[in-house]
């Protein structure tokens, strides 16, 4: 073949090349630009009481204009199931004053309308908090509309999906934990218990600690995870029931420098009880009571710390702390051991299973 036709041939398979790439790019674009529209009509998980009083839950379309409009309307692609939804969904009037109501509390995705100068369309952002899946709309559906204020950039080193894989329950582990490093607690001075460590607060606390270097004590009623607990991170598990109070004793033997607290109780007061000096506990939690009997002597003896963790009302300048640490020395492998991806239709019975105590991952939703 002569020089003329191989330089011919060479420049047809350029310009074929080239064509695929604008037709990929086109194709691409045109992808992008449905994913940043308003539909007209779409889907979320809608919960409604009757006039007994009953509660049910289901997937629904319904119409743009049933969604209240805010400052930034997003469209959303991941969002996550927290104990609040589960709470709002089951009729908790504590939660959710009026129904019917869309939850979720967490949300990640793509910025569709904004009226605020912080936020244009096509940004990729998160919301979580706030009122959020309370008594605003939340994230259990494929759009939400919200005050500027709650939204959040996509931290540069996670993922919309990672954000959600951690979500709220991650981001209150993250809080207590920086409430711990605060104090001054490093890995050399003791052991760190964490209560509720099958929970998604707790084993994301599981996770981070163990990250961090800390030896992590998990505590949990649900044997049959304990493997998983080491898995995560845990270098010892102990049953849940080994944290009894004993009223008639204000000190106990020490066997943490700092704990992770999700249960309150009776379990919390034992844990002050043996937190060695100086240490530190952080609770956000009541699974086991919301009241607190407990010896004043942890505190007036040995310095020991109470610290309430309440994260959906994280101040901004706090919570975009909270994210860049979950997106740099915070973050933990997010792979499937973590969490399991549900989609919208599979969410009410993994809401069932919650209230039921039966959930052994994280609910990661995609929409």
């Amino acid at each position: 073949m002569s020089k003329f036709w191989h330089s011919k041939l060479r420049l047809i398979i350029i310009i074929k090349k080239s064509f695929r790439k604008i037709i990929a790019i086109i194709i691409l674009f045109f992808k992008y630009l449905e994913v940043i529209q308003l539909k007209e009509n779409f889907r979320a998980l809608i919960i409604k009481e009757d006039e007994n009083g009953n509660i049910t839950k289901s997937v629904e379309t319904i119409h743009e204009n049933y969604i209240p409009r805010n400052e930034v309307t997003v469209q959303v692609l991941y969002s996550s199931l927290n104990y609040k939804d589960a709470l709002s969904s089951s009729g908790n009037k504590g939660i959710t004053k009026k129904y019917p109501h869309i939850p979720g509390i967490d949300t990640a995705g793509i910025v569709v309308e904004s009226k605020s100068d912080k936020f244009k369309v096509g940004d990729e952002v998160l919301v979580t908090g706030y009122d959020l899946g309370m008594n605003t709309f939340g994230g259990f559906c494929e759009y939400i509309s919200v005050p500027s204020a709650w939204v959040v950039a996509r931290p540069e080193h996670l993922t919309l999906k990672e954000a959600m894989a951690f979500g709220t329950s991650g981001f209150t582990a993250a809080v207590g934990i920086l409430e711990i490093l605060n104090a001054g607690i490093t890995p050399d001075m003791g052991k760190v218990l964490v209560t509720g460590a099958t929970g998604a607060v707790g084993s994301s606390a599981v996770s981070i600690l163990s990250k961090l270097g800390f030896q992590v004590i998990a505590s949990s009623g649900k044997e049959s995870e304990f493997e998983h607990l080491k898995a995560l991170g845990a270098s010892e598990v102990i049953n849940r029931n080994t944290l009894v109070d004993t009223p008639e004793k204000g000190l106990l033997s020490k066997k943490w420098i700092a704990a992770f607290d999700t249960v309150g109780g009776s379990a919390l007061s034992y844990i002050l009880k043996a937190t060695a000096d100086g240490g530190i506990v952080t609770n956000c939690g009541m699974i086991g009571s919301t009241k607190l009997e407990t010896s004043i002597m942890p505190f007036i003896i040995r310095g020991v710390r109470l610290v309430g963790i309440a994260a959906a009302e994280t101040p901004m300048p706090m919570r975009l702390k909270v994210w860049e640490r979950l997106s740099t020395d915070f973050k933990v492998d997010l792979s499937d051991k973590f969490y399991e991806e549900v989609s919208l239709e599979e969410l009410p019975s993994r809401i069932d299973s919650m209230l039921a105590g039966q959930l052994k991952k994280k609910v990661l939703v995609k929409m």
